[in-house]
């Protein structure tokens, strides 16, 4: 009997030659090897196929470093900020990336300055790595494959990530998508350029910087911080702080860094709150829950009339093909049940309700990177029921693992449906 493309089928470990390279040299970013690291992060700025499969190699280490960025205005020091902050990093001990987003040459579309000219401090400091980055045309401060280099430093073991944008204007708040804590640098002598600021970035600021404090007029502008702050909306109970600084000393960037701090802490333990209020599990992040509940029956038309009575209903039917089954979903709440009715005797079904009568088949947790969780499992020797991920009942992907590694139950893995059948 084969049984090579059901779904009780054992693993065929069959890596291609794309996945075995992909595989290792996610291995040597695990490992802290800087040249992988930045041969890595020009596959992320190139894009392609290469890139997206890296990418997708790094998801499962990625989104366990703190990321800070800092954003400001043209001339207010933020690369001098960042080179302190960077040095306060690595006296404690800390592995640091930057992200420094700079304009794009007109000539030749690079970066109009690059990591040879700043913080030429720490060359030959492996705990430090800064990739300099062009704009390319991207709005917003950042580019368009900011998120995916920090990604992949993270996969590199870097513990914080520094994002410094291109100088800003009022509208460009990018970099909150894909920081942890935004810190907006001003500088005394702005005048009317603050009152500009008011509307955009300055609302999305977590904290507040004024640098080059040593100069006349730093009172000034964090009075008109304090008093925009006092018609702002509430912001659940974190008000950014201001904090002053002197980034060609240092002064103040130790009060700066452990706001950081606070604040991620702050915001961390906000959204715990909000996923608690909203039932929600506080791995969200994870994106682990429960999808559904599979039961196999003889007949769907016979089994739902009690679903149906219990106040359910059925909003899909389906049958697929390849498993020789029919589906019948009842959605209960943010998960469903999913009745099974086998169309051939010969099939995972027919064989399930021949040896055991109905009952319950599988169990289905969803996760946002199947693909990723499957070469997880892979690499940790979980024994497998499918030779890879597939496109079930309304497109969705899946694979099963066997209940010898689940403890006694058949444990389907649910991922979204892929880009070609995201339509069904």
């Amino acid at each position: 009997m084969n049984l090579r493309h059901g779904i009780i089928a054992d693993v065929d470990e069959v890596f291609n030659t794309e996945g075995t390279r992909v595989a290792n040299m996610v291995s040597r970013l695990r490992s802290g090897d800087v040249r992988t690291l930045a041969r890595a992060l020009s596959f992320m700025e190139d894009g392609g196929e290469a890139a997206a499969a890296l990418l997708e190699g790094c998801r499962e280490f990625a989104g366990h470093s703190l990321r800070v960025g800092v954003t400001g205005p043209p001339g207010a020091g933020k690369s001098t900020l960042v080179d302190q902050m960077v040095r306060w990093l690595r006296q404690q001990g800390q592995s640091v990336g930057v992200v420094a987003v700079d304009p794009s040459s007109p000539f030749t579309g690079g970066a109009l300055l690059g990591d040879r000219i700043r913080m030429q401090g720490f060359a030959g400091d492996d705990g430090v790595f800064i990739r300099s980055m062009a704009s390319r045309g991207a709005m917003g401060g950042v580019t368009r494959s900011t998120a995916d280099v920090c990604a992949v430093m993270e996969t590199a073991g870097r513990e914080t990530i520094l994002i410094e944008t291109v100088g800003v204007g009022q509208d460009e708040v990018d970099v909150i998508g894909l920081a942890d804590v935004t810190v907006l640098v001003l500088v005394p002598g702005m005048g009317d350029e603050v009152q500009s600021l008011k509307a955009g970035v300055m609302e999305v600021a977590d904290v507040f910087v004024v640098n080059k404090s040593d100069r006349g007029g730093a009172e000034l502008v964090e009075q008109e911080i304090v008093a925009m702050q006092g018609l702002a909306a509430d912001r659940d109970g974190w008000l950014p702080p201001v904090v002053r600084t002197v980034a060609t000393t240092g002064e103040g960037v130790q009060e700066l860094m452990e706001t950081v701090r606070r604040c991620a802490v702050e915001k961390g333990a906000r959204m715990m709150r909000i996923d608690r209020a909203a039932g929600l599990s506080a791995i969200r992040h994870d994106g682990l829950r429960l999808d559904h509940l599979g039961v196999a029956v003889k007949s769907i038309a016979g089994a739902r009339g009690f679903y149906e009575a219990l106040g359910l209903v059925v909003s899909h039917e389906e049958t697929v093909e390849h498993e020789q089954v029919k589906t019948a979903m009842l959605p209960l709440g943010e998960s469903r049940i999913e009745l099974l009715e086998a169309t051939e005797e010969d099939s995972t079904i027919g064989r399930f309700l021949a040896k055991r009568g109905e009952g319950l088949h599988h169990i289905a947790v969803h996760v946002d990177a199947i693909d990723a969780m499957f070469a997880r499992l892979t690499k940790q020797g979980v024994r497998l029921a499918s030779d890879a991920v597939r496109v079930g009942a309304g497109g969705h992907r899946y694979f099963f693992v066997h209940p010898s590694s689940t403890g006694g139950v058949l444990l389907e893995i649910v991922g979204d449906a892929g880009p070609s059948q995201g339509g069904e």
